[in-house]
This record gives structure tokens, sequence and C-alpha cells, in this order.
């Protein structure tokens, strides 16, 4: 006699590793279904490399374990299962399939090529009467809003913040009940033990502008800190692009790239510090640096594989080389500038670099350097613990000049150090350890 499989909900948890304002989440309760969670790690992208680089390095593998184990560990209060997996997708499927009658598929909808290949794997395995819905789960807006307000996305960041902000309203964070569901006695899937990554040397480590977890525990907290504890988000505008410290910026955006912190979540948090304690321009900065983040994954939608393209989305022809030592020594914090050598070396070494760091070592790599901006993106897709598909990429194209810039104004690297590191702390501070 073939066993009873247990009818379920399936929710594939990608980048939106969280158990707030999430909409896959939500949808997936709705059902009243048991619910089960997956998190692959075997999506190709972590195995694969671009020009050399492996696309997710040690620093950025690190804290999406802990962020998985987190959303892991919390789910379980609810009896929901997260089983977490590192072999191939049709493997995967086979041992879901023996156990589960996977009703319903819920995950967060993504656009570029990678994502898409992924999801087109996942799904073959699934039966044909499953009801597979992918979900936007990854915007500050509402992504209908701003289709119905556009007929078409403007080239430039300013016409489209302008129009936004005129015509659209953020949605209030979801409200929903997670149910404590029957206990699911399925022990499948793999512990994270597999993936050991190494941690900051201990020094770096003490060093770094970036000491904290990954998860949406840490998320929360660091909000709650930046915001009501230290007030810097008071002033965010003046502190933004300065190089040392823990809180010159806010750090969100590790924890916005994969999902474990919502933008509503921010964006409603910045209404309450407005309301308690004060609205001025910093406030209003944090948002519109939301707001860039929006555009760029609009950019993405728009223009799919172009932005992967040496011509980026203007298809504009660029004389660039790839000199294979003078790349090697721009990674390695080994050129003729030592601004761009120190925030080289803290990249390398902590996983993290300051807004105006990226800037300026972008610029210096592609203007001073004159080389394909597609290899220092992927050199930042390895290293970035904040790496995000849509903003680094959108970065570089703007840098490069092929990408939603009006005009091509390289950085003064020289003059932006001393502007912005006038004594020479911070390249003292890499450069001598």
């Amino acid at each position: 006699m073939q066993k009873k499989l247990k009818k379920c909900t399936l929710v594939w948890f990608r980048n939106d590793l969280r158990l707030h304002d999430n909409k896959v989440l939500d949808e997936a309760i709705k059902k009243k279904l048991p619910i089960i969670g997956i998190f692959l790690f075997n999506n190709e992208s972590y195995l694969n490399k671009a020009f050399g680089y492996r696309k997710v390095g040690k620093f950025r593998l690190k804290f999406l374990a802990e962020t998985v184990l987190c959303i892991q560990n919390k789910l379980k209060k609810y009896n929901i299962p997260l089983f977490i997996y590192n072999n191939s997708v049709k493997e995967v499927f086979f041992e879901l399939n023996k156990h589960f009658e996977i009703v319903n598929l819920f995950f967060q909808k993504n656009w570029t090529q990678e994502e898409l290949i992924g999801e087109e794997k996942v799904i073959v395995h699934l039966s044909k009467k499953t009801i597979v819905k992918p979900i936007f789960n990854q915007f500050l807006f509402d992504v209908d809003d701003v289709m119905n307000l556009f007929s078409e996305l403007p080239r430039s960041f300013s016409s489209f913040r302008k129009k936004i902000e005129k015509h659209c309203d953020v949605p209030k964070l979801l409200n929903y009940k997670i149910p404590l569901q029957d206990k699911i006695d399925v022990m499948l899937g793999e512990t994270l033990e597999f993936f050991q990554a190494t941690n900051y040397e201990p020094k770096y480590k003490k060093q770094t502008a970036f000491p904290f977890e990954g998860g949406e525990d840490e998320a929360i907290k660091r909000v709650n800190d930046y915001f009501f504890k230290t007030k810097n988000l008071t002033v965010y505008k003046k502190t933004r692009n300065q190089l040392l410290g823990i809180n010159y910026s806010s750090k969100f955006s590790a924890w916005l790239a994969n999902g474990s912190l919502s933008p509503r979540f921010i964006y409603w948090k910045i209404k309450e510090f407005e309301n308690k304690i004060i609205a001025n321009e910093s406030t209003y900065w944090l948002f519109f640096e939301l707001l860039w983040r929006e555009f760029f994954k609009y950019v993405s939608m728009k223009h799919g594989n172009l932005i992967f393209k040496k011509e980026g989305i203007q298809n504009k022809k660029v004389n660039t080389k790839i000199d294979h030592k003078v790349i090697k020594n721009w990674v390695e914090g080994n050129t003729s500038d030592d601004f761009v050598n120190s925030n080289m070396l803290e990249l390398k070494r902590t996983g993290w670099m300051s807004n105006r760091g990226r800037q300026n070592t972008a610029s210096f790599f592609v203007h001073d350097l004159k080389q394909d901006w597609r290899i220092g993106a992927a050199y930042f897709e390895s290293l970035l613990l904040d790496y995000d598909v849509h903003s680094n990429y959108g970065n570089w194209m703007y840098i490069a000049g092929v990408g939603n810039n009006l005009r091509n104004n390289p950085f003064d690297v020289k003059k932006q150090a001393i502007f912005y590191d006038p004594e020479g702390e911070y390249r003292k501070k890499w450069l001598k350890s």
C-alpha cells in the first residue's frame, strides 16, 4: 500500500529571509495548509565564477549562513521546518516528493538570468497540479503602482524619484499571524556544518566597519540602535560619506540584500522616528537612498541582461582592456594611489567598503586603469557582504558611463582623498595594518 503523502504549502526562501513583512509567507499562511520551507544553497550562483572570481565569497557566505540559521530557528517555534539543501535540485525534490504532496509553491519573484534559470530547475520537478506563484517581495513601493505610473522607465534617477514621491505611497507593513502548526516529524536536508566559511582574521575583525552578524534579529536590532538608541539617523546626511567607524552610515544594506530586512520596515521606522524625535534632511536622505535601491531594481527589470553587457543599457562602445597584472594590483591594493589601495584592502580583509570608497575605486578602475568595468563588478560581487545584483551592476554601469548617467564624470581620486580623508587616518588604518 502506497504511503499517503502529507499535503502542504512549500515556501522557497530566497532573498527574503525574514518573518516580518514577507508577502510570500503571508500568501502561504492564507492557504491554511501545513507550511514547509526550503533554502537551496546549491543555486549555481554560489558555485560559479565570473572573470575568475567566485560568485559568493567567504564573507557573504558566512553572513548568509547566519541569516539562514536565524530564520530556521524562528520558524521552528511555529513547527515550520526549513530544510536546507546543498545538493542538486533534482535530488532535493526527489526527497521532498517522497514525503509531501506539494499543493502550492510560493517564492520571491526575480527577473535576472541566473535566478530565472534556478526557477525553471525547481518547477520542472513539481507535479503539474501544483499551484506555482512567484511574488514580488523585495520592493519599497507596490510594483503595480509603479508600473502604472510609468509608460516607460525614465533614464534619470531624478525623474523617477520626483514622480514616485508625488504619486506613490509606501504600503503599510503586512499584518499576519504565523500559525502554530502540528509538528512535522520529517528530518530532511542538511545542517549548516557543510558550510564552514573563514571568519575575519582576528585583527581585522576588530577593525571592520561592519562587525555585525547575519539574520533578521540582528537587522532589527541595528535599525533600533541606529535610530532610537544612538539617534545617528539625525546626522546621516552629514556622516554618510565618512570612512571610519560603525555609525557613519546605517549599514542596513547587507540585511536588505538577503532580505532579512524589509525596506518597508525601514521606511515606517523612519516615519516613527520623524514623529517621535525629528524630521530633517537626514531622515529624508535615508529614504532617498532606499529610492536609489528601488530605481536600480526597475532598471534591471526593464533592461534584463543588458546590465551585464560591456556596452551596458546605452549600448555604448567603450574602449577598455583586460590587463591581468593591473587588475591584480587593484585587487591587492597595490596601485599608484594610496586612497584606492586603502579601500581595496578594507574590502579584501573584511568584505566591506564605504559608499565613497566604492565610487572612487570603481572610477579609478574604469577611467584611470582603463579596465573592463564588468571585471570590477564581478570582484565586488564576490567580496561584498551587501552585494545586490541590481545595485551593484547599476552602480558600475553608472560609473563606467554606460548606465543611467546623463553625463560621464570620472572621480578625481586625489581630490576625494583630500576632502574625505584630510588627515590620512583612514589610509593609515588600512595601509599599515
